[in-house]
């Protein structure tokens, strides 16, 4: 039986999660010492609370990047901040990213892709999850292809200091990393500049603000949040289309609806933590200030009060309740560049003739606290 952390990386955590919503959808674990939101209306009633935060009131920034480079980006990232500046700069972040060209973002992933499969003879699974999705976000915040080859390579180290897991040694490592994608991305932080960094700070220009460093600290945001997330998103794809016994979908719409459904069903981020800085109620639960809530997004998702037939994969669900971008003041805003990405590259593998049915049914799934990233062979 897995616990509410170790569901990420087991098999099929899915039956755990719906016993949970049934029996327990708001309770507080003792072994875990946390409270536990997995039904659809706690895990709506947590990540909507005022007095919930992203962060321990009392440690914003993990003491061991405190003072790096690394604590400075983390710091000044808007899913990890809260308060007055942050919903400033979230609506900054949200409005650049909206304002995507999404045929350029396609062109971008495609061009990409068609590079890494014709240099492949095996299908490069870990590039094409890991890599690929980086690089196309460094392309669009106007690095050539050498330093966003570099950046790529940085954000993977840069990562590893979000987990509250993480060693002294990721943390160094980390610290390094921020500092080079701090290096390699400032010089694009400018409004004359084409791509994201340079409308990141047109956006910030046009409602005055002018502080430097949480742009860029959110510029390289841009890339940390397409690294894990994305490659569980396009890993979990890949899995579903080799589970489906029906007509595989081939045009980009139906592709897109796939792998939306992906996004509900099996969740690349399974669950995310909030902080009670005042007490908040759920029912007749109250959780004292103090606290930590673990909210499980994955779980919420297979909520029947949220989705009927939640269990089932349908690809023609219309407006299905999603979870797993979060919701509130610290909803995701990177969506449709997600989406987009994969869709994008599952299509790509598909017209060279990648056949889903090869992949082993024997699935592990990389250690990881919230990102369920499976590890594909053949």
């Amino acid at each position: 039986m897995p616990s509410p952390v170790g569901a990420v990386v087991h098999p099929n955590p899915y039956p755990y999660y719906a016993a949970m919503v049934a029996e327990r959808p708001f309770h507080f674990d003792e072994q875990l010492d946390t409270w536990v939101a997995a039904s659809a209306a706690a895990a709506q009633a947590v990540l909507a609370a005022p007095g919930c935060r992203v962060r321990p009131p009392h440690e914003p920034v993990p003491q061991g990047i405190t003072g790096t480079p690394a604590g400075d980006v983390f710091g000044n990232l808007v899913r990890m901040t809260d308060g007055e500046p942050q919903h400033r700069l979230k609506a900054i972040v949200t409005q650049t990213l909206g304002a995507i060209d999404r045929s350029a973002v396609a062109a971008t992933a495609m061009q990409r892709a068609r590079q890494v499969l014709n240099d492949s003879v095996r299908t490069p699974y870990e590039q094409l999850m890991f890599e690929l999705p980086a690089q196309v976000v460094a392309t669009l915040c106007g690095l050539d292809p050498a330093a966003g080859g570099e950046a790529t390579r940085l954000v993977g180290h840069f990562v590893q200091c979000i987990p509250a897991t993480a060693s002294p040694e990721q943390q160094q490592r980390a610290a390094q990393a921020a500092a080079g994608l701090q290096e390699l991305l400032g010089p694009k932080l400018d409004d004359t500049q084409h791509g994201l960094l340079g409308e990141l700070v047109r956006m910030a220009t046009h409602v005055g603000w002018t502080d430097r460093a949480p742009l860029l600290a959110n510029g390289i945001g841009f890339l940390s949040q397409t690294y894990d997330a994305t490659a569980a998103l396009m890993g979990n794809t890949l899995l579903a289309l080799s589970q489906q016994e029906c007509e595989l979908p081939t045009s980009e719409m139906a592709l897109q609806r796939f792998v939306r459904e992906v996004i509900r069903h099996d969740a690349p981020i399974q669950n995310t933590r909030r902080f009670t800085a005042t007490p908040i109620r759920h029912g007749d639960v109250e959780v004292p200030a103090g606290q930590a809530v673990l909210v499980l997004l994955a779980a919420a998702n297979r909520d029947p009060a949220a989705n009927p037939d939640p269990h089932m994969f349908r690809a023609d669900r219309t407006t299905p309740n999603v979870f797993t971008f979060s919701a509130g003041a610290h909803h995701c805003p990177g969506e449709t560049l997600a989406v987009t990405i994969v869709t994008t590259v599952v299509e790509q593998l598909l017209r060279v003739g990648f056949d889903p049915a090869k992949l082993s049914t024997r699935v592990t799934y990389r250690p990881s606290p919230n990102a369920r990233i499976p590890v594909l062979t053949e």
